[in-house]
């Protein structure tokens, strides 16, 4: 079977991918692109990357209903190359046409050492982009809770996400979005499977616990090698992690080097698990909570019929 995240046929009906592709191509032929993509490089390879992005983005809109009575946006910028992504594939459908929703980028100055406060603003000043720099010292208080040896991601990760639903609030956003991409999404599967014994991974649209925000992923059904080689195209002015992104041996990093070697000795498999994760079948697991086990009996009735009794509740 095709590759579903390179062959847009695979996840949607071919019309369906068919006015994809036209508005897009509609849109580019008239030259509408965002100015951040002026000095983009004007290749076939690069093309074909933006534009397989871009489907990737409007499929996961379509498919989690995530236009639905949206109006306002807070895009999470960290200063790494899937959030610098994300913003930039935004404002091209935005620019285009294609998305009618106001964006406001974000970042939280957690206070590490030797952030370089002035790339972000600066960055997002040049491009034209509303935006939003708060400072919260959570660096400080991740150091001191977590024991040495320890990892800093969990309780870094809940801070930042505290800070950012408060000012999502303040700025009258409807959804905070994220750069999460395939392998995001794959390596908190396992993590969740090896780890934390359940079968949970990252959705592509969460409701908070408040009720008040969704919290969206445009980015889950695209690869992290194109993520990276658009980021380098684009030259986004990254900044590295100097705290989670300074530790060794996290649960994740043997998570990321098991997937990419399946990769390796298997092409494709992360498509096909990633598309496992959009088709479950309660009844061949073991969660009673999830299908009625007892409810179960044999009726003597036709094959069609018996199935029929016993489908998923």
């Amino acid at each position: 079977m095709m590759n579903i995240l390179t062959k847009i046929d695979d996840f949607v009906d071919q019309a369906g991918a068919d006015q994809i592709g036209a508005d897009q191509d509609a849109s580019e032929e008239n030259g509408s692109s965002h100015p951040l993509f002026d000095n983009a490089p004007r290749s076939v390879s690069f093309n074909k990357l933006r534009k397989r992005l871009l489907r990737n983005v409007r499929q996961a809109f379509e498919d989690f209903g995530m236009l639905k009575g949206q109006k306002r946006w807070l895009v999470g910028l960290s200063g790494g190359k899937d959030s610098y992504g994300l913003l930039a594939l935004l404002l091209d459908l935005k620019w285009r046409g294609l998305l009618p929703v106001e964006l406001v980028a974000c970042n939280l100055d957690q206070g590490q050492p030797n952030f370089p406060k002035h790339v972000l603003p600066e960055y997002l000043a040049k491009i034209g982009v509303p935006h939003r720099i708060e400072y919260r010292d959570t660096y400080s208080v991740v150091k001191e809770k977590v024991p040495a040896g320890g990892t800093y991601c969990s309780l870094c990760s809940r801070l930042r996400r505290g800070n950012l639903y408060r000012i999502a609030r303040e700025e009258g956003c409807d959804a905070l979005l994220l750069g999460h991409h395939r392998e995001d999404i794959l390596e908190t599967f396992f993590m969740n499977f090896f780890h934390g014994g359940r079968l949970a991974g990252m959705p592509a649209k969460l409701l908070n616990d408040e009720g008040d925000l969704m919290v969206m992923r445009p980015l889950a059904y695209c690869a992290e090698e194109d993520m990276a080689k658009f980021a380098a195209a684009m030259e986004f002015p990254i900044i590295p992690c100097d705290l989670c992104g300074s530790q060794d041996g996290l649960q994740r990093n043997a998570m990321k080097e098991m997937l990419a070697d399946i990769e390796r000795r298997m092409p494709g498999r992360k498509d096909v698990m990633l598309r496992a994760l959009a088709h479950v079948n309660p009844s061949h697991l073991l969660d009673p909570k999830l299908f009625d086990f007892s409810a179960l009996s044999v009726t003597g009735a036709s094959p069609e019929e018996r199935r029929e009794a016993n489908s998923p509740l």
